[in-house]
């Protein structure tokens, strides 16, 4: 498979402080990665450093398209959506208002996209007049997702999210991740639950402190090193 996103050398910071220390990967097609690693291992900066959101240095490419002179809403033309960690949805906008503010601009293009979220969350197309504030956390991750579906992305940019939900609530937004890869679009999902993330995704990336300490089919990848990547030798 052709990569699809390349990512050579990056480094990113907050206010002179380095999160992220020379870091490269790769991502094809339709394929689904998993971001392991633990607090403060640089997961969500790295997500952020691809929309544009932290300052970094490095190689990111789309396809052939060079992202980092790129603002955050060009790379989101291009090909990238985004569910934050803590869902951050428009709380006093309807669920079908914040779906369609993020949809294509042709109207009959973003009632189709609605449909088809409604379709993948049946929960929200019976809440669709609901503020968002009224929804579970749950359905509010459910609608992060949706939202970010709603631009046709080629690749999904996910940050934890499974953090605070039950179970059973995390289950249901897991089975859309894995409905979403099977229908075509990468994933690369960032997630504290080692367990849940592996589940859906059959290859892995470990970071520690900021730098890439393993990448591989999720099968040759050992517990020592997965364990290493969450509390260290």
């Amino acid at each position: 498979m052709s990569a699809l996103l390349s990512i050579r050398g990056l480094s990113a910071g907050y206010g002179g402080a380095s999160a992220l220390d020379d870091v490269s990967l790769t991502l094809a097609a339709g394929e689904t990665v998993a971001l392991l690693g633990a607090n403060g291992a640089g997961k969500s900066t790295l997500l952020k450093a691809l929309l544009g959101l932290v300052p970094a240095r490095g190689e990111l490419r789309l396809d052939d398209v060079e992202l980092g002179p790129l603002p955050t809403e060009a790379r989101v033309r291009h090909g990238i959506g985004y569910v934050p960690e803590g869902r951050r949805v428009f709380p006093g906008m309807s669920v079908r208002d914040n779906l369609e503010v993020a949809g294509l601009p042709a109207a009959r293009d973003r009632l189709l996209d609605v449909e088809r979220v409604f379709a993948l969350f049946p929960d929200l197309a019976l809440k669709s007049a609901e503020h968002a504030w009224r929804l579970s956390g749950g359905q509010q991750q459910m609608l992060s997702l949706g939202r970010a579906l709603m631009g046709r992305p080629r690749l999904l940019l996910l940050d934890e999210p499974s953090l605070g939900l039950s179970p059973k609530l995390a289950d249901e937004v897991f089975a859309a991740v894995r409905h979403v890869a099977a229908a075509g679009t990468a994933v690369l999902l960032a997630e504290q639950s080692a367990a849940r993330a592996l589940a859906v995704a059959p290859r892995a990336i470990l970071l520690r402190l900021g730098r890439v300490v393993g990448d591989g089919p999720v099968a040759a990848l050992s517990e020592e090193a997965v364990r290493e990547a969450f509390f260290g030798g």
